[in-house]
């Protein structure tokens, strides 16, 4: 091997690391974007901040996504979160709060550029792998849930909190909540429940189940396909799951109370499910009607009424809708005083206006769902 060949060699090496770098270092140090073999990896790098999505992060994966959508060298978009704890624990909500006290744009912007991300996570055109070892909420659930592979883990805990903030299950919640077995979804939506490990997958959140020791091996597997297609990612994400053996004999952790969950919350308003809990009496039945008892009136009839229109829309008109619903958020008072009581000064306290579900009016929600005409959000 010539000399001149080899620093030929050596060089064009150098300029594929310092292209690669200068890819990941672009996007600021919140979210690193690489190419790695025939992969687009999208890290979400916030982990001190639980890899909470904000918006910096959302105006850099969007058009990397569509580039390597487009782009014929990149076959396979994943996506993973930087540390031990979190996938990503949800969207950067202070910095929201803030922005709607004050009137300013990011009230607006995070929301439809967030549900702008989802969507093209929902129909992307190539296989598009979430690894969601750690905790996963909200804004979270949102980068992970829509795209065509979700990979959990005995590290991964789930939630939609949204209720206790004074907020609604966002990002796509009334597409695939309704899509749940039986009241699954509702019940997860209203109650804020959690789901850990194996249970996200029998629940029908994650598609697939890995070992989180087993994750950085799946992950470079999944780098080194050649031109995988679809069923061809599955049947390894499946060849992963099948080695996979933590906490397998478990039941599911709601099966004894599936049946419970699909009669209690049946009903056709939030007062009626209110109603199923104080006459059924059982300890499920008490706790869950504790837990509702906390959460914001209008966040549940919002949340009750999203998963009913939900169930029968496509992703596109579900995000649109809430679009909706998270502008009539940041007019209301409800999300500012949740915050408040949960993130800021976490006295979990909320004085919730009004503070009964008879007092939210059908007509106030039916004005939380109207057009915002010019200000809808366009997909």
């Amino acid at each position: 091997m010539s000399l001149h060949f080899c620093q030929r060699l050596k060089s064009i090496c150098r300029l594929r690391v310092i292209q690669r770098h200068m890819m990941s270092s672009q996007a600021g140090l919140d979210v690193l974007l690489e190419r790695v073999g025939n992969a687009g990896v999208i890290t979400l790098n916030r982990p001190k901040a639980l890899n909470a999505l904000n918006l910096t992060m959302i105006r850099h994966i969007y058009p990397q996504l569509k580039k390597w959508e487009k782009d014929p060298e990149t076959d396979i978009v994943i996506v993973k979160g930087a540390g031990e704890k979190a996938f990503c624990a949800g969207g950067d909500i202070r910095a929201v709060t803030e922005a709607g006290k004050s009137g300013e744009s990011l009230a607006q912007d995070f929301f439809r550029e967030e549900y702008i991300l989802n969507n093209a996570i929902g129909t992307y055109q190539k296989p598009y792998v979430a690894l969601i070892d750690g905790i996963t909420m909200g804004g979270g659930v949102g980068l992970s849930v829509h795209g065509q592979f979700c990979v959990a883990t005995e590290k991964t805990l789930f939630a939609m909190p949204e209720t206790g903030i004074g907020l609604f299950p966002d990002v796509g919640g009334g597409y695939f909540l309704p899509r749940l077995q039986g009241k699954l979804g509702l019940f997860l939506a209203l109650t804020g429940f959690r789901l850990k490990g194996r249970d996200l997958q029998r629940a029908g959140v994650a598609s697939h189940f890995v070992d989180s020791e087993k994750i950085s091996a799946l992950e470079k597997n999944l780098v080194d396909l050649k031109s995988p297609s679809a069923q061809d990612v599955a049947e390894m994400l499946e060849s992963y799951q099948k080695e996979s053996s933590v906490d397998e004999d478990k039941p599911f952790i709601l099966e004894q109370h599936m049946e419970d969950i699909n009669r209690l919350f049946e009903g056709n308003s939030v007062e009626q499910i209110f109603e199923n809990l104080k006459q059924d009496g059982s300890s499920f039945a008490q706790k869950q009607l504790q837990t509702l008892s906390k959460m914001s009136p209008t966040s549940m009839k919002l949340t009750f009424r999203q998963l009913q229109a939900g169930a029968g829309m496509s992703l596109q008109d579900v995000l649109i809708m809430e679009y909706r619903l998270s502008q009539a958020c940041m007019r209301g008072q409800d999300f500012y005083e949740g915050v408040r009581a949960v993130l800021i000064d976490k006295d979990h306290s909320p004085k919730w206006t009004p503070g009964s579900l008879e007092a939210v009016t059908e007509a106030f929600l039916d004005g939380c769902f109207e057009s915002l005409g010019d200000g809808d959000l366009r997909l």
